[in-house]
């Protein structure tokens, strides 16, 4: 099968852990090399963010990226580029033509507006993943959501329009729902994890005999970071009141955000080390920046828990990443976590922007190494069940494969009435 991944702002070839650049970029490479692995030729679409960079750029076998002018050829932030979406359609459409593929699959709002354009222009069916709802976001961050106001219509507009849209989780196929888009236009496919990458085995980032809590995490308020500070502080004051030593009281790090030399000069990073200090753990919060992702499953390994607390999250690949390490997590209840995190068996969930809660489950998890052991086993146990990419790619074929067989049986019907209409 030929393919067509369309992905505006998220380019598999972005590095990891900018403001912009994340899970949907993680997705995106993963997505399209566990797809090329199987057979098929993917072709990855898009924006040109560099004006240095080659117009196609091989990611590996059966995969290559296509890079699309559509405005300036520099790094602009997702929410502003809605104005550059006509041009991205233009040339995405000249593109299909030249090389038509049998699906276009669109990932994020504004690629599916580009893809849905160009894509009928050839005759090609639109499957869509949206990452993220517009509506969610709205709720959650109310006037300091930076989203185009066109947003949420857009996404009404695509699930309606699209042949299928993939949702990620449970959670975001009842927020679809909600919105009016068909249930029988929605196919739930999760996000995956490379679990021959994250693994429990294999080398294991240095730590001192100070339980280890870790966060990965873009710096971003949404993602929670100032509630696993004030969850340490809750800590550090338990293990004082028990007369625990230095040794006993727990350290957090944070993987994330810009390099490490540059964290001073950034104001999310400056405003959480001022939290940390407020709160009187600054001596156990250890900011480290952007983290390669080589190295991030030895740092992960390292940790006896890792923290995921988002005030929303729309799927969140960070717990696959721990739980595939064999660590148990500590999340909040929400989006995709209510499907990968089984709460007191792979870990524990707790309600958002609750710290103490999150404090009180880390607390009894470190007071019980033989659980939290048994934990960890058991979310090994279910990433590689459920979420390695293998089979994420094989039921995103399947819904492609199932897409272009009732395209086909559309343009049969169409021909024949053709064929009648002439009789």
């Amino acid at each position: 099968m030929r393919i067509a991944l369309v992905s505006e702002h998220a380019s598999p070839l972005a590095v990891i852990g900018g403001t912009d650049a994340g899970g949907q970029n993680v997705h995106v490479a993963a997505l399209a090399t566990a797809l090329g692995a199987r057979g098929h030729a993917v072709t990855v679409y898009t924006r040109r963010d560099d004006p240095t960079i080659a117009d196609r750029v091989t990611l590996t076998r059966g995969v290559v990226v296509e890079h699309l002018p559509a405005g300036p050829p520099r790094p602009v932030p997702k929410d502003e580029l809605l104005p550059h979406v006509d041009a991205l359609a233009e040339a995405l459409r000249r593109r299909l033509a030249a090389d038509r593929p049998d699906v276009v699959h669109a990932h994020f709002w504004m690629s599916g507006l580009a893809a849905v354009a160009a894509a009928a222009a050839v005759d090609v069916p639109v499957v869509q993943t949206f990452h993220a709802l517009g509506a969610v976001k709205r709720r959650h961050q109310g006037r300091q959501d930076t989203s185009p106001a066109q947003r949420i219509a857009a996404e009404q507009f695509l699930s309606r329009r699209v042949a299928r849209v993939i949702a990620t989780c449970s959670d975001e196929v009842a927020e679809l729902l909600r919105a009016g888009a068909p249930r029988a236009g929605i196919d739930v496919v999760p996000c995956g994890v490379d679990t021959t990458v994250f693994r429990p085995d294999g080398p294991v980032a240095a730590r001192t005999e100070r339980p280890r809590l870790l966060v990965v995490s873009r710096l971003v308020p949404r993602k929670g970071v100032d509630d696993a500070i004030d969850a340490l502080a809750a800590l550090c004051g338990q293990a004082s009141a028990a007369g625990a030593g230095d040794s006993g009281r727990p350290e957090l790090l944070v993987a994330g955000g810009p390099h490490a030399a540059e964290l001073h000069a950034d104001p999310e990073a400056v405003r959480l080390q001022r939290r940390a200090e407020r709160a009187g753990v600054a001596d156990r919060v250890h900011l480290l920046g952007r983290v390669d992702r080589r190295e991030l499953p030895a740092l992960v390994r390292s940790a006896d828990t890792v923290l995921c607390l988002p005030w929303y999250e729309p799927f969140g690949i960070v717990p696959l990443e721990a739980m595939a390490c064999g660590v148990p997590v500590v999340g909040t209840a929400v989006g995709g976590l209510l499907d990968s995190v089984v709460d007191g068996a792979t870990g524990r969930l707790v309600p958002p922007r609750r710290p103490a809660a999150a404090a009180d489950a880390v607390a009894q998890l470190l007071a019980d190494p033989a659980a939290r052991i048994a934990m960890g086993h058991a979310a090994l146990a279910r990433t590689r069940a459920r979420y390695g990419w293998d089979r994420v790619a094989a039921a995103t074929e399947a819904t492609y494969q199932q897409v272009v067989a009732e395209d086909r049986r559309r343009s049969g019907s169409r021909a024949d009435a053709g064929v009648s209409e002439a009789g």
